[in-house]
């Protein structure tokens, strides 16, 4: 019943826009996309960018449940307003980037929640650590220059510590809380 509730609801928008109903690859517009990643410092917010995402999806509009990501975050590529800052980042205590240069998301499930909105069901590797994860995500097709596009957003708190990012001083959560905040602004276009 669910399933063919998903397909009620999703189906139509596609055929509205002009998708056809099949399995489609979409791949991540790196001009117009952001992952922002979002932490405190002695109770001082901060924020920094993973920088030069690579992501596919593949969606099929008939079957939602079925759909395919991969995403790489390459790790050297962090922008912070500070020098300093990124030379802790990318030390062996935080995300090690010498020995571990990329990040990944993977997924294999999505659940639809609403006419606008699914949640993606994967692991997710940092450093040498793959735990599951759940990014919920609310999407958006426009058309861009003639060309379809998906705009998809999600928020997600992640415990660094949990990924291995913080060994020795940087274990301690009295300067910097476990809890990081990953936000997603991303535009895929249709391959």
């Amino acid at each position: 019943m669910r399933t063919f509730i998903s397909r009620a609801v999703f189906v139509p928008l596609l055929f509205l826009i002009g998708l056809s109903a099949q399995a489609a690859e979409w791949k991540l517009d790196p001009r117009e996309s952001q992952v922002i990643f979002k932490y405190s410092y002695e109770g001082a917010p901060y924020q920094g960018e993973f920088r030069n995402v690579q992501a596919t999806f593949d969606i099929d509009p008939m079957s939602p449940d079925s759909c395919e990501f991969e995403v790489t975050i390459p790790i050297a590529d962090i922008l912070v307003d500070s020098p300093e800052v990124l030379d802790y980042l990318l030390d062996i205590e935080l995300f090690d980037v010498d020995q571990f240069p990329t990040s990944t998301f993977t997924a294999e499930n999505c659940r639809l929640e609403s006419m606008n909105s699914f949640v993606a069901d994967g692991t997710l590797t940092i450093r040498d650590q793959t735990h599951p994860v759940s990014f919920p995500f609310e999407f958006d097709i426009d058309m861009v220059d003639g060309q379809v596009r998906f705009h998809l957003t999600s928020e997600v708190t992640i415990e660094r510590l949990k990924y291995g990012v913080g060994q020795g001083y940087w274990a301690n959560t009295a300067a910097i809380p476990n809890e990081v905040g990953i936000e997603v602004d991303v535009y895929a276009i249709q391959q």
